[in-house]
């Protein structure tokens, strides 16, 4: 990897976006990279959780915009179909992931952020759908998300603006979930996911599915859905395994099969 750095530890992979000389801007080797690795963790049995930040106190200042000169660049369809690979491999991921936001996250790097299913942040973080002030319309998925997440008027009151807005307002307006002292994130994101890695995979990889796919659903289709999910779980060592930890005053030791 040249432009992300990946460690793995006790069952959480840490992905952190490295191009700190550039606010870890994506560009085109990042895109492949990261739909290289959100790839290979999905598939990766030991991975419990998933955490993504990024190096040198910025989190992502969205879609590096230079580089390459024209003649070296794919088409922008072609660009984009890669940019939307890598959201869409982060919104399928099994694994619980989180969001370690220490600096400034715009454009894709605030979707980035919102894309994962946990998002804290640091005190001295901010976000910004700041696509306009470029010229161009909100894309990783921006505009599937910020509705999700803080209503119609509030989502487009940031994307047609695209004003800085700190960790703060981040976290009034519902885009976050913690706000910590910059000392203290790592800890609680560390917490967090240790928390994440020592549950049941296969029961929260079906949770998250059906909460990610619950606006499309009627509550018929919901209950049918958990009713299956149910039937799975009931199926695997881990539920018999947490019904024996309780009688047994203990904690479960969940294997995901």
């Amino acid at each position: 990897m040249e432009t992300l750095q990946v460690a793995h530890d006790a069952g959480v992979t840490t992905i952190t976006l490295d191009r700190p000389h550039r606010k870890n801007a994506i560009d085109a080797q990042m895109w492949d990279e990261l739909r290289t690795t959100l790839a290979a963790v999905a598939h990766d049995g030991d991975v419990r959780c998933v955490v993504v930040t990024g190096a040198g106190g910025a989190f992502c200042s969205g879609a590096d915009l230079t580089g390459r000169a024209d003649g070296e660049r794919p088409h922008q369809l072609a660009a984009m179909r890669a940019i939307n690979e890598v959201a869409l491999a982060l919104h399928r991921l099994p694994q619980p992931t989180i969001a370690k936001v220490t600096g400034v996250a715009a454009g894709a790097g605030c979707n980035l952020a919102l894309g994962c299913d946990l998002v804290v942040a640091s005190d001295q973080a901010r976000f910004s759908e700041i696509f306009v002030r470029r010229g161009l319309s909100v894309d990783f998925g921006g505009t599937w998300l910020l509705p999700r997440l803080i209503g119609l008027h509030r989502a487009k009151e940031l994307a047609f603006f695209g004003d800085v807005i700190d960790a703060a307002e981040a976290e009034r307006l519902g885009l976050v979930n913690r706000v910590v002292p910059h000392d203290g994130v790592d800890a609680l994101v560390d917490e967090w996911a240790a928390r994440l890695a020592g549950g049941p995979p296969i029961a929260l990889a079906m949770t998250k599915r059906m909460l990610n796919q619950s606006f499309a659903m009627g509550l018929e289709e919901a209950l049918d859905a958990e009713g299956l999910s149910q039937t799975v779980n009931f199926g695997t060592s881990d539920t018999p395994e947490a019904v024996r930890a309780f009688f047994d005053k203990r904690e479960p030791e969940f294997r995901g099969r």
